[in-house]
This record gives C-alpha cells, sequence and structure tokens, in this order.
C-alpha cells in the first residue's frame, strides 16, 4: 500500500487540529505510561450489571456536576487516516472500504444518539478523505437527524463559489443538517500543487470565508476579490435550506486573529484541545466572546466546540493497554507527516503523555468524567469525539462509539 510522501515547502506554524496556522500551547512531558506489548484486538461486551453500574455513576455525575443550562451536542469525528494495525502490520480495509466504514459509522453514530458526524478534509496524504461534501451526502441518504459537518474544510485551498454550490447542494440533500467548519491546515503540500502561496495564506482564508458566506447570505451577491476574479449580481445555485446560511465555525488554535476573524463575522469557534487541554485557550476563548457580543451579532450564535481523541471500553483497567499501541501508531505517524509538511510545531506526539490527558480513553464512567472535566474549563456547546485513527479494527471501532453514544452522551442530556 502507499506510503505517506513527504511534502516540498512548509507553510506557517499552524495547530494541526485547528488548522488555523498558529501556535499552540501545549503540555510538555509528564510521567507517563510504558509501551505495553502486543495485546488481542477484541474485548468481552459488558453483563448487564456492568452496563446497570456504569448507568447509576452517570446519573449521579449528572446531578453533581452538570448543571448549567442547555443541553451539550456531541459529535462523531474523523479524519480518516488509513495506517497499517501496529499490532499486525496490515491493512484492514483498503481505501474504498475506508470511506464506506465512514458512512457506516455515520448510521451507528445516529442510532446511538450522537447529534453530529464530522468529517476533515485533507490532500496527497494518507489521511485520505479529500471529498467531505461527497461522504457528507452518502451519509445524508441514511439517516435523517444527524448534524453533517466538517472539521476542517481548507477554505483557503478551495473556490470559495464552488464551495458554497458543493455544500449548499449537501444541505439540500439532507433537509437542512449542514454545519461548515473552516480552517487553513497545516500541511503546504496543497498550497503547492494548487499554486498558492503559503505566506498569504491568512489573506487567501480571510477572502474565502466572507465569500461564503457572502453568496449564502445574499440572492444576489458581489465581491471585489482579490485571490480568485472579483464578481458582481451573481445568484448561487442551489440555495442553502438554513437561512441566511448553514452554521459556520472557524477553527482557532492559539492566534489571537483566528478568534478575532471569527467574532467579527459572527461565527462559531472550534478550538483544537485535541493536543491541550482546554485551559490552554480560555483566554482567548474570553476575547471571542467578547468581541462578538460587543459586535452585535446574536448571542445564540455564540458557540464553542471542543475534540478529543477517545477510546472506550467496558473495563477500565484494560483501556489504556489495548488503545496505547494504536495511539502510539497513530501519533507518530503523523508526527512524521508533521516534520516532513511544516516548520517545526510545539506540538507533543507522545502517547504516554497525551493518553491520560487530553485524550479520553477509559470505561464510560471514566470518560463521563472526563468530558465534564472540559466542560467545567470550556463551558463548551459541542464535543466531538474521534475514535478512528491508528488503524483500530473495524469490530472494536464500532463497539467503542457505541458504548460512548450509549453510555456517556445520556450523561449530559440536560
Amino acid at each position: 500500500m502507499q506510503s505517506t510522501k513527504s511534502a516540498p515547502r512548509s507553510i506557517d506554524t499552524g495547530a494541526l487540529a485547528s488548522g488555523d496556522g498558529s501556535h499552540s500551547i501545549l503540555p510538555r512531558s509528564r510521567s507517563g505510561h510504558p509501551p505495553p506489548g502486543r495485546v488481542a484486538s477484541s474485548y468481552i461486551v459488558p453483563s448487564v450489571p456492568i452496563i446497570v453500574h456504569i448507568f447509576h455513576e452517570a446519573q449521579a455525575y449528572t446531578r453533581q456536576k452538570c448543571k448549567r443550562g442547555g443541553k451539550m451536542q456531541f459529535g462523531l469525528m474523523s479524519l480518516n487516516d488509513h495506517i497499517e494495525d501496529p499490532n499486525t502490520g496490515e491493512y484492514e480495509l483498503d481505501q474504498a472500504g475506508r470511506h464506506r466504514s465512514f458512512v457506516e459509522q455515520g448510521v451507528l453514530a445516529e442510532e446511538v444518539g450522537f447529534d453530529m458526524v464530522a468529517v476533515g478534509e485533507h490532500h496527497f496524504c494518507d489521511y485520505i478523505l479529500s471529498s467531505p461534501p461527497v461522504v457528507l451526502a452518502a451519509i445524508a441518504e441514511r439517516t435523517s437527524t444527524v448534524r453533517l459537518a466538517t472539521a476542517l474544510t481548507l477554505a483557503a485551498n478551495l473556490d470559495p463559489v464552488r464551495m458554497a454550490e458543493d455544500y449548499a447542494t449537501v444541505d439540500c440533500l439532507s433537509g437542512g443538517r449542514l454545519e461548515i467548519a473552516l480552517g487553513r491546515g497545516a500541511l503546504s503540500l496543497p498550497y503547492d500543487v494548487l499554486g498558492q502561496d503559503t505566506g498569504r495564506s491568512r489573506e487567501i482564508f480571510s477572502e474565502s470565508v466572507r465569500i461564503l458566506q457572502r453568496v449564502w447570505t445574499d440572492e444576489c451577491a458581489s465581491y471585489e476579490a482579490e485571490f480568485r476574479p472579483s464578481f458582481k449580481d451573481i445568484r448561487v445555485i442551489p440555495r442553502p435550506v438554513q437561512r441566511p446560511h448553514p452554521p459556520m465555525w472557524i477553527g482557532a488554535g492559539s492566534s489571537e486573529h483566528s478568534f478575532d476573524f471569527a467574532a467579527e463575522l459572527g461565527l462559531r469557534l472550534m478550538i483544537p484541545t485535541i493536543f491541550g487541554p482546554a485551559s490552554n485557550f480560555m483566554d482567548n476563548v474570553k476575547r471571542y466572546k467578547d468581541k462578538f457580543l460587543a459586535a452585535g451579532h446574536d448571542p445564540a450564535n455564540l458557540k464553542i466546540a471542543t475534540a478529543t481523541h477517545t477510546f472506550v471500553t467496558p473495563d477500565s483497567q484494560d483501556a489504556k493497554k489495548y488503545w496505547y499501541p494504536y495511539y502510539d501508531a497513530y501519533l507518530r505517524w503523523l508526527e512524521g507527516l508533521v516534520a516532513e509538511s511544516t516548520v517545526a510545531l510545539p506540538l507533543n506526539f507522545q502517547a504516554a503523555d497525551l493518553i491520560d490527558e487530553p485524550a479520553m480513553c477509559g470505561s464510560p464512567a471514566q470518560v463521563i468524567d472526563m468530558v465534564g472535566k472540559v466542560k467545567e474549563v470550556a463551558d463548551m456547546d459541542l464535543h466531538l469525539a474521534m475514535f478512528d485513527l491508528g488503524g483500530l479494527p473495524e469490530r472494536d471501532l464500532k463497539q467503542s462509539i457505541e458504548l460512548y453514544g450509549r453510555e456517556v452522551i445520556p450523561a449530559f442530556a440536560s
């Protein structure tokens, strides 16, 4: 199978998860877990008493800690990496199978109680999902209620008018369920292949987002553009179902510009807690909230999203031992990809340091507690859980998703 290809040039430093081209403030090394040996890729389904115990713990947690108003939503997120199972050295699925797998995950997510499914976008590497609108449209045809989102769409690399048409089509096919999160990306190769100047990625991104919002909002739109041809009085068809436009999110790391930009346009905010605790971002989140409200935007649209690498098993004792080889393989692969494609990023790629925090790995009761602690800090409206990484076997991936949906999400139902 193909291996990760190196990229020739580097974009300005950026948080991979946020795609905002900014430095991340991330935790450094602390005492962690020694890498365990090979483990079996299966585990026992929980018994009824275990499930009852988990449910009672979840109820207790809800009563004690989840007293804020409003229901927090949960999303299933995937970047669709295609790497070998570290225990077997083999691919379980080919690239076509991986795409079909995420459609099945989206169907399962709706069945077990997730509010959203969210897909990433990458090009020319072994993150193989390069066409999110097509995948979301496939999920739309097999679901009826789950929100269909991106995390993130590489707005700087796409023509904004075509992006508006493609994603409006998804909104139409899904009956108004689209949400779109926008970022610059941290890898330089798309800029190189598409002939774009990485040094001006911020300006390109800003223009692209403004055009997208404009053509979705105005029936006849005009825009004096710098990085694409200007246009006057055009009608972008189809029109999205949701008015004035589908919910739009901005992926922001630690660059004040990204937080200010989201606040200026009245857009929602997604922060990359995958690689750092929520507390690292709270000063800029407060800045975003203050500027958002000062600009006179509708407070109902002021939303915060977080995301974490996640794995849930029935037995908390086995969770980290089982998951570690997959998480470690994923982070080592990702470290190589980032090293080849960007200038030095202050990211910690050591699984032993990340598996306790910010990653969420454990029994449903433990993960409930972990989500609750992030909620206390970030007061987020949406939390994205990323299960699908590192060659994790399909059977175990889907069981983890189901446990999360049936046991973790209900703890935050009110």
